[in-house]
């Protein structure tokens, strides 16, 4: 059975997309502690066992080296990947190397790439992926550690400057895989491509004419939510509600803006104790924080907001059905474009918890590769060069790589200059990106447990206790994440 069949006939059994990923993890998980596959040589966790295969590249470094090659890459459809179609003529003739990109949209995209990766059979060089997913795909010894290829010098140009990049998006790629460890490390697991920070993004004329400023707290925010809900259609602003967030029973719901509020407030998803990871999602200050923002949104969020992903609640920014939206930066800044709120978004990091802080949450699209690639080193020609200075420069000024993940090009006059057009854009990010890292704890179960926690947030939404709610929350994920 190949894995489409696979996959098939796991959904004739009415098999969820979560559940699919979950069998496939399992899968993964248990292959890769199989003697027989580790003495095979499968396993790209090459700073964890042996040497690296960039141990053996020598001489100096020439970028025509594997002229006449092909690298093959697994990438989601996003503006990211379009960026990269628009300059591959660059990297080609620079390098002599043919890239052939499979692109597929994210409703389905990392299924496709899970299965690909539990095949271990090579059939791409590099991808797509994010920080959450090193903690699913690391362990296994799917992912090439990236950092013995960075630290060759026969390998690596002299220009590539890894020091440029954003030092907590380097670290978000970084992980020893134990229990209760923290992000960062020798190992560098993926290199950072493009990213999101989350913020506030309302519409300023709302605010001018209703009177409102932006929330420096909370529990402000709370109540200018209200006010727009209120005050905003009496003032000829049709059926405007006041705030925008995800809802639907996706770990995507958790990280962005209510991720992001809860750092602040000073909370954390996790404790270790004793050699195992403690939930605290149900401590008293946690169980509060919950509480007000499920009733925010009840109060003063969309009807529908149990079906929210991004798309939902940015699209409701542009609309004008809107009058915040708490997500991703580059969400709303796509919406200040072609559409009826066009021009009239503006930017700021959002309310700081009672402390002052501003921790933010982050989402970051980086490249890897894979660890049973049997065409690493033009695979790593290709990543140097995609996530070099030039590329990223074109890829942020030519297209849409919004956040620059370099900074040098977050400095560049070309940059800021066209970041300016959107009031409050470049002053938010220049203020939030030094707050701006992974908030979670990193742990092999994060997608059931964060899944699990949306359809906790969506019970007490719908008028479930927060308090018992979130102790049988936490006492589940005692076990999953421990198991």
């Amino acid at each position: 059975m190949d894995h489409n069949q696979f996959f098939d006939s796991l959904a004739s059994r009415g098999i969820s997309r979560r559940g699919m990923l979950r069998i496939a993890g399992t899968a993964a998980a248990v292959a890769a502690g199989s003697p027989i596959l580790q003495a095979c040589g499968f396993g790209g966790a090459g700073g964890q066992g042996g040497g690296s295969e960039a141990d053996a590249v020598t001489g100096s470094f020439d970028w025509r080296k594997h002229e006449g090659t092909t690298v093959r890459l697994l990438m989601n459809k996003h503006p990211y990947t379009d960026a990269l179609k628009a300059n591959r003529k660059e990297f080609e003739e620079q390098t002599g190397i043919s890239l052939e990109i499979d692109e597929f949209p994210e409703a389905n995209y990392f299924d496709k790439l899970t299965l690909e990766l539990q095949s271990q059979q090579g059939n791409y060089d590099a991808f797509m992926l994010g920080s959450y997913m090193v903690w699913q795909y690391g362990p296994p010894g799917y992912l090439e550690d990236l950092n013995p290829w960075i630290q060759n010098s026969s390998a690596t140009h002299a220009e590539f400057d890894p020091d440029d990049f954003f030092p907590n998006l380097l670290t978000a790629g970084q992980w020893n895989f134990e229990k209760g460890a923290p992000l960062g490390g020798e190992q560098q697991w993926m290199l950072p491509w493009g990213f999101e920070t989350n913020t506030v993004a309302y519409r300023k004329d709302v605010f001018d004419k209703l009177g409102l400023r932006p929330a420096e707290t909370f529990d402000e925010l709370i109540e200018v939510a209200a006010a727009i809900t209120e005050k905003a259609p009496a003032a000829g602003f049709g059926d405007m509600y006041g705030i925008a967030v995800r809802g639907s029973k996706e770990w995507a719901t958790i990280h962005p803006g209510f991720m992001t509020m809860y750092s602040r407030m000073g909370l954390t998803d996790f404790d270790f104790s004793g050699g195992e990871l403690v939930p605290k999602m149900n401590s008293p200050e946690a169980v509060e924080f919950t509480d007000k923002w499920a009733r925010m949104v009840r109060d003063s969020g969309p009807s529908g907001w149990t079906s929210y992903t991004w798309y939902q609640a940015s699209s409701d920014l542009g609309a004008g059905k809107a009058g915040m939206l708490f997500d991703a930066d580059i969400a709303s800044y796509f919406q200040n474009t072609d559409t009826a709120a066009e021009g009239k978004i503006a930017w700021y990091p959002g309310p700081k918890g009672p402390d002052g802080s501003l921790d933010t949450n982050m989402w970051i699209w980086s490249l890897g590769m894979n660890g049973a690639s049997e065409n690493k080193e033009a695979a790593w020609w290709f990543l140097q060069w995609a996530t070099s200075k030039e590329h990223l420069q074109f890829a942020a000024t030519e297209k849409q790589h919004i956040d620059a993940v370099r900074q040098s090009v977050a400095d560049s006059g070309e940059y800021k200059d066209m970041l300016s057009k959107h009031t409050g854009f470049i002053e938010t990010f220049e203020e939030v990106m030094p707050h701006t890292e992974i908030q979670f704890t990193p742990q092999t179960s994060f997608f059931d447990a964060t899944t699990s926690w949306a359809a906790a947030l969506q019970q007490i939404y719908g008028g479930d206790d927060a308090a018992s709610t979130l102790d049988r929350l936490a006492s589940d994920l005692d076990r999953t994440v421990n198991q």
